[in-house]
């Protein structure tokens, strides 16, 4: 099934929009960051010594290590196709709340992520640091990448979060507002009191007195009782 050439290039054009966004390509980057690190000590990460044929983490044979590096980088790269899919659907939700929330959620992974890739970073290069030289004949490319790709992935998690705390601030709902707007409708709508049916004001604290135009049919005004004489016996 073939679509138009009118739709198919509505799409076009909306996915090449999307792609372009600032939010977009920090995702893409932060999944290819995240892919290079994991898979690079994934496959050549774990090598043998010359004297034993037992695979250790070049990183100064600390398994903790490699397997930081690949568990982060595996999760970081889910992380970031999940949210990818999830911006393109951002347009589309209707509920305030969802959104915000949504944005939320953003803010609060990519600041962690940040400060987890600060981390790792850190302990990578420790733990590569104190590597014996050419204890290993190979690994040192992918330790080095993994280390590299580590730091990279920091500013452009915190530049990710800049951008979802961006996205909060411009949303923010502003309570009461439609009610609001309803009320000033209500009251613009209602007329002043004309002069034909005026309003008389209480003049003490327990008198009532109402508009006699809107009373007349209702009331009238009372007599005053009449007195009569009896007759003496």
């Amino acid at each position: 099934m073939h679509l138009p050439e009118s739709l198919q290039d509505l799409a076009d054009s909306e996915a090449v929009h999307f792609l372009r966004k600032p939010k977009s390509i920090a995702r893409i980057l932060e999944g290819i960051f995240s892919l290079i690190i994991f898979s690079s000590l994934l496959t050549n990460g774990y090598q043998n010594k010359t004297e034993s044929p037992q695979l250790h983490c070049v990183l100064n044979s600390n398994s903790v290590a490699c397997s930081f590096a690949v568990g982060a980088g595996f999760t970081a790269f889910l992380s970031c196709l999940t949210f990818l899919a999830l911006d393109a659907q951002e347009s589309r939700i209707a509920s305030t709340r969802f959104r915000t929330a949504f944005q939320l959620l953003d803010f609060i992974l990519d600041v962690l992520w940040a400060g987890i890739w600060f981390v790792g970073f850190c302990f990578l290069a420790n733990q590569w640091q104190h590597s014996q030289p050419k204890e290993f004949l190979l690994g040192s490319s992918s330790a080095k990448a993994a280390i590299a790709f580590s730091f990279f992935s920091i500013p452009v998690w915190i530049f990710q979060a800049c951008l979802a705390i961006q996205d909060l601030r411009n949303d923010v709902p502003v309570p009461y507002k439609r009610s609001l707007d309803e009320g000033g409708v209500v009251l613009t709508t209602l007329s002043p009191p004309s002069a034909a049916s005026p309003v008389n004001m209480p003049t003490g604290p327990n008198s009532l007195s109402y508009s006699s135009s809107a009373l007349s049919p209702y009331l009238t005004t009372p007599k005053a009782p009449r007195l009569a004489m009896m007759p003496d016996n």
